[in-house]
């Protein structure tokens, strides 16, 4: 009989065999109570799937700690019950809190993927922790780590610890997810974090290489009939909202006015969305973290707004990350000429269609339409974007996007007749590749902007390829952008470039119970145009070591290069009476080397850091980033993000110290009850930030916010050991109610 088993073991092992056995899910035959009990009749009929591999610390055996896994659906929600399995007595699991949507490679945790179009670029995870904290992501491209946890929607869930394991329940409504009718099967894999050891299983084995939640390897999930339309599927989300707000820099008298709003969810068949808004307010929304900005060039925000977020891959995703097409930020934020910052831009209120025609056609179509502000002399502005994706091979697929901004007349005189002379328009082709067995992923494209001057070289084009093993990574980008390329909808730092970046790393994997991977690598990246040559470049050897307890140290030796062709002071100062810009046509080598540890995750105490000491331009500089987090478990964290720079340039020019910390207090006093309280202090832009967050669901989406924000000027005296709080910029208060209604 032990011979027997182990020879089912070594099958179940064999490259290939995920593609053989799916799991078998049947209709329930009684009611499923969500109550984390397993006492109903079709949880005992019910197919099991069982024998998780590892895929941290190792690929090559059985998890330690096993899991099972059960499935049953009735005419409204799928059903998951799964056991995880301790081989130890009774202990203490981790989470970072109590909060939603947890995530890290040392917190205690089980999920679910989901590949309802069998397509193996989009899905859904929905995942649960011993705590019963929920969180759920939308995967792209392919699941390679590309998951959007800003992502909310409706499920139900319940989780027990019970001695030596933990068990958890789910429904998911067909409702909440999209998917294609009539499909036998859908694809799918669950994986599990234990802490205790460190390790990382799945159901269908992964090569460790690869996140979890990749979805080239997923098994079949086998329905007994197949899936129909869930029916009638309409959500309206109406919120009402109180304001106090002071705008003291630039001196406009408080704003008290109340609004309402709201966004609609209307299902077009089970895959495709139709989401409106009106008159959206995006109040409660976490304020973006600050970072001191030594580049030259903006800073990329990552979207946090719901109505953006559901298929946002397919207008988001176009391009590569210095060159994006469509930003959805750059819809209700604008720019004030007069002070140089961004304001919000109240958008009147819009429409977007998202999702599946089929299994190789998706589409996606938007249009939004953003009011005037007669203070900037800025036009009731529409932004409407199109795009077209087609599957084609196993994982690749092939996109067209279309977008277009269009000015129109000032609307208070009822007029929305098009000013044909204010336009910015933009069509891109995509291709993004990913190969059946994940080894081969990349991307090419060739966008062109258009407006009203009508120049030439207004185009923008890149192809990546990269390759990757367990042992072996190498990447190649090469880049082109011309002068007048303008995506003014998109997020492009810099224009008129060409580029080119290749780098390539080796792991090796001992038989160490302290080292999991180490290995050395090397990579360089250049930067020119046709007026100037290489204007920017960058070369570098590195080790990277990955330890058995989530550790990670890092060394890097480097070298830059760069040409300063349009006015510049390394020293970026707030004051431009103080620009003391380096010569033109000037040139500069300097070496640096950084390091980067990040300590083990699953300990209450972590923390981690990254040092950068060498030359800068004609000078030195001395930088320290990172941060600690103290977790009191499971109620609160306690964290300090912090970045200091030094930097140091001979006395012709300016030398500066910034120094950006921000404390951060997030309290959940249950899974319903969370209090977050954000300080940031960044003297580069002499401002003290206050954010503080209450936040009530007291239903499932439903929620009360209360939003207090502060902006001070802040300065430091001579010597830089006193802070002076000045005068406030911008102070807010926010009370808003939100309510998901299911019709």
């Amino acid at each position: 009989m032990k011979t027997l088993y182990l020879s089912v073991l070594m099958l179940l092992s064999l490259p290939g065999y995920s593609q053989l056995r799916g799991l078998q899910i049947k209709k329930a035959t009684s009611s499923i109570k969500v109550d984390g009990i397993m006492d109903e009749p079709d949880w005992k009929v019910a197919d099991v799937a069982d024998h998780f591999k590892q895929m941290f610390p190792f690929d090559s055996s059985f998890a330690i700690a096993q899991t099972q896994v059960r499935m049953t659906y009735d005419d409204r929600n799928i059903y998951v019950f799964a056991v995880m399995n301790n081989p130890q007595p009774a202990r203490k699991y981790v989470t970072p809190s109590l909060r939603r949507d947890y995530r890290g490679p040392g917190n205690d945790g089980f999920s679910l993927v989901l590949d309802t179009y069998k397509d193996k670029t989009n899905g859904f995870l929905f995942g649960i922790n011993p705590y019963g904290v929920q969180r759920e992501a939308l995967l792209t491209n392919g699941g390679n780590d590309d998951l959007s946890l800003s992502w909310d929607n409706k499920w139900f869930s319940e989780a027990r610890m019970l001695g030596d394991y933990w068990v958890c329940e789910m429904a998911i409504p067909f409702k909440t997810i999209r998917f294609k009718e009539g499909l036998s099967t859908w694809n799918i894999n669950f994986y599990r974090i234990d802490s205790h050891h460190a390790e990382q299983s799945s159901w269908t084995p992964i090569p460790r290489v690869y996140s979890p939640t990749v979805l080239a390897f997923n098994r079949e999930l086998i329905w007994d009939k197949p899936v129909s339309h869930p029916g009638g599927n309409v959500s309206i989300i109406p919120y009402a909202a109180a304001h106090n707000i002071n705008d003291y820099q630039n001196n406009l008298p408080v704003d008290r006015a109340p609004s309402i709003g709201g966004d609609g969810k209307i299902a077009i068949g089970p895959a495709l969305n139709l989401d409106l808004t009106a008159n959206p307010d995006f109040s409660q929304v976490e304020v973006d973290q600050q970072v001191t900005n030594l580049s030259r060039f903006e800073i990329f925000y990552p979207e946090k707004r719901q109505f953006f977020l559901e298929n946002a891959d397919l207008f988001g995703s176009f391009g590569y990350s210095n060159m994006r097409p469509f930003f959805s930020r750059r819809i209700g934020v604008t720019r004030d000429p007069t002070i140089g910052q961004n304001i919000e831009n109240r958008i009147y209120g819009g429409a977007r269609l998202s999702g599946k025609l089929d299994n190789n056609w998706r589409i996606g179509l938007m249009t939004m339409q953003a009011a005037e502000n007669h203070t900037i002399n800025l036009p009731s502005i529409n932004y409407s974007v199109a795009a077209i994706q087609r599957k084609i091979f196993t994982r690749s697929n092939l996109g067209l996007m279309l977008i277009n901004k269009q000015a129109f007349h000032d609307s208070s005189t009822k007029d929305f007749k098009m000013l044909p002379n204010r336009y910015n328009r933009l069509v891109g082709v995509d291709f993004n590749l990913g190969s059946k067995d994940n080894k081969w992923n990349g991307k090419a494209f060739y966008h062109h902007s258009f407006d009203e001057q009508k120049k030439d070289s207004a185009f923008s084009s890149t192809v990546a390829l990269t390759y990757s093993k367990p042992k072996i990574t190498w990447d190649i980008l090469v880049q082109g952008v011309g002068a007048n390329f303008n995506p003014e909808v998109g997020y492009l730092p810099r224009a008129r470039f060409n580029r080119f970046a290749p780098d390539f790393f080796y792991f090796w994997y001992p038989k160490s119970k302290v080292i999991n991977n180490h290995g050395p690598g090397m990579d360089a990246d250049f930067i020119g145009n046709d007026l100037f040559g290489i204007t920017d470049a960058d070369y570098n050897v590195w080790y990277n070591i990955n330890f058995q307890n989530t550790a990670t140290f890092f060394v890097r030796i480097r070298q830059d290069y760069g040409l300063v062709f349009f006015p510049f002071d390394p020293a970026f100062p707030s004051d431009p009476a103080t620009i003391k810009n380096l010569p033109f046509k000037s040139h500069y080598y300097w070496n640096s080397a950084i390091i980067n540890y990040q300590s083990n995750t699953r300990k209450k105490l972590f923390f981690n850091f990254q040092a950068r000491l060498g030359q800068y331009y004609n000078g030195d500089r001395v930088n320290i980033d990172g941060n600690f987090s103290y977790r009191l478990q499971p109620y609160a964290i306690i964290s300090v993000d912090y970045s200091v720079n030094h930097i140091s340039l001979p006395s012709a020019y300016n030398s500066v110290d910034y120094l950006l910390i921000s404390p951060k207090l997030d309290f959940t006093f249950s899974r319903k009850l969370f209090w977050t309280t954000y300080f940031q202090y960044n003297n580069q832009i002499n401002n003290v930030n206050i954010n503080s967050r209450l936040q009530w669901r007291f239903r499932p989406v439903s929620d009360l916010y209360i939003v207090y924000t502060d902006n001070y000027f802040a300065y430091a005296n001579t010597s830089g050991d006193f802070l002076y709080i000045g005068q406030p910029k911008y102070r807010s208060l926010v009370i808003k109610l939100t309510y998901w209604l299911n019709l």
